[in-house]
């Protein structure tokens, strides 16, 4: 992995990770909890993850838009892992700003005072557009996402731009498309390196970047497999 040696973390990572009930969060848990130098988590759901862990603490909250009843329990955690993410299609551009934009930022200011050496790793997508000013409404409000995290104050702010994410086995948040494409991983790996990687690497991407920095703020698809080595 393409790192800053002198930045490793001296402690073990306590994670929070948000999202833990969609695909990508739920693959990103799997790998903080059997990982050794992860030593614990906070998962914060709007419904629970059915995952049962020495490592796991839940909390059930079901306004993202509105933490204050739960910030008592945000302070001592040195990484957030936002997996949270809802498609665009059929959605307005204000509707989705508030589900994308308006909930990311609110939820990371909250943690950013309880927690300022944190490493936040946020998940938008191949595509997302830095500029602010394409065509595509998702990529802009992906972009302004992004843009904006990178100007607060954390210890580390990473965005991750998976495309094609092959499933780990066995866990049960897959998106059912993924399903039909998954046999032609090994090819679309060869033919695509850009826009594959596996759920395992992000989730391993995350944790080594929030125990070494990485050199670039905003990981694509060969980023996040390097980071995984």
């Amino acid at each position: 992995m393409a790192a800053t040696e002198n930045c490793k973390m001296k402690n073990k990572i306590k994670a929070i990770v948000l999202g833990a009930t969609g695909m990508v969060g739920e693959g990103v848990l799997h790998e903080c909890l059997k990982h050794p130098e992860v030593e614990s988590v906070l998962v914060i759901n709007r419904k629970p993850c059915g995952v049962k862990h020495k490592k796991l603490k839940e909390i059930i909250h079901k306004d993202f838009l509105d933490f204050s009843r739960i910030e008592n329990h945000l302070s001592g955690y040195n990484a957030c892992y936002f997996c949270m993410g809802v498609s665009s299609i059929g959605m307005n551009e204000k509707d989705y700003t508030r589900i994308t934009y308006d909930l990311t930022m609110h939820v990371a200011s909250t943690l950013l005072k309880y927690n300022n050496e944190m490493t936040f790793c946020y998940v938008s997508g191949v595509g997302t557009d830095s500029s602010e000013k394409g065509r595509s409404m998702w990529a802009r409000v992906k972009g302004k996402t992004e843009n904006d995290l990178m100007k607060l104050p954390f210890r580390k702010v990473y965005n991750f731009r998976p495309g094609f994410i092959k499933p780990t086995p066995g866990l049960k948040n897959a998106y059912k498309s993924y399903k039909y494409f998954t046999p032609f991983y090994p090819l679309l790996r060869k033919i695509l390196p850009t826009y594959v990687t596996t759920l395992e690497e992000i989730g391993i991407a995350m944790i080594n970047v929030s125990l070494k920095d990485y050199n670039n703020n905003i990981l694509e698809c060969k980023d996040i497999v390097n980071a995984a080595k």
